[in-house]
């Protein structure tokens, strides 16, 4: 999934982007509202993990401007308020859930991965096709009965293409969802991370190649 996280506190921002991404999710970070609000004009998330107490642009504002940009991105509201109103007064602004500091990582990458489900059209908690079994949640890949180990971005890529049940899937959708903003645009990274994903899922190959449209698992 591609997140944003949105929190003032740079170590904390970092933390969580980089729990996040050790589970194949492609993170970009923001550490004022402002921030947040050029990056969201321009890529389109999934999540956005929102500190509510940003400066330059309060978090409020920034979780309207999502809300009303009425795009499929869920907003985690991340905050030390943890009083009942607080936690009320962020879902009425608009907000999917609501987390309160301090925060196990573990769960708020549960939050961010139910979160994900509801982004887009659901998928199911485990993936299955051509004989592949994805476990998104323990980020587990069997081919048959063998274990498949795999990097993120080739979890990232085997997530979305499997997630789109034989349907093409271009090259710049996994750009976008797999990669972050400092991703180049005209790399061969997506290329190059399919040929590696097929060579580790062995024979018969399960991906095919479009020349021109993009990647599939028929």
């Amino acid at each position: 999934m591609r997140v944003l996280v949105v929190e003032d506190e740079r170590l904390l921002a970092e933390a969580i982007a980089e729990w996040l991404r050790d589970e194949a999710h492609a993170v970009d970070v923001a550490l004022d509202g402002d921030a947040a609000l050029r990056r969201l004009d321009v890529n389109a998330y999934d999540v956005v993990i929102l500190d509510r107490d940003l400066p330059v642009v309060h978090g409020d504002d920034v979780c309207r401007a999502v809300v009303s940009a009425e795009t499929d991105a869920r907003v985690l509201m991340l905050t030390a308020a943890a009083e009942i109103g607080d936690r009320v007064s962020g879902l009425s602004l608009g907000a999917d859930d609501y987390l309160a500091k301090p925060f196990a990582f573990a769960e708020l990458s549960a939050r961010v991965h139910a979160l994900g489900r509801r982004a887009r059209p659901a998928a199911p908690p485990v993936l299955r096709r051509a004989g592949i079994t994805l476990d998104p949640a323990r980020r587990q890949v069997f081919r048959g009965e063998t274990y498949v180990l795999l990097s993120r971005k080739e979890f990232g890529v085997l997530y979305e293409l499997m997630r789109a049940e034989g349907a093409v899937v271009p090259a710049e959708h996994l750009l976008e969802k797999v990669w972050d903003e400092n991703a180049d645009p005209f790399t061969s990274a997506v290329r190059l991370t399919v040929l590696k994903l097929r060579r580790k899922l062995g024979d018969p190959p399960v991906i095919e190649t479009l020349p021109g449209e993009g990647y599939r698992i028929p």
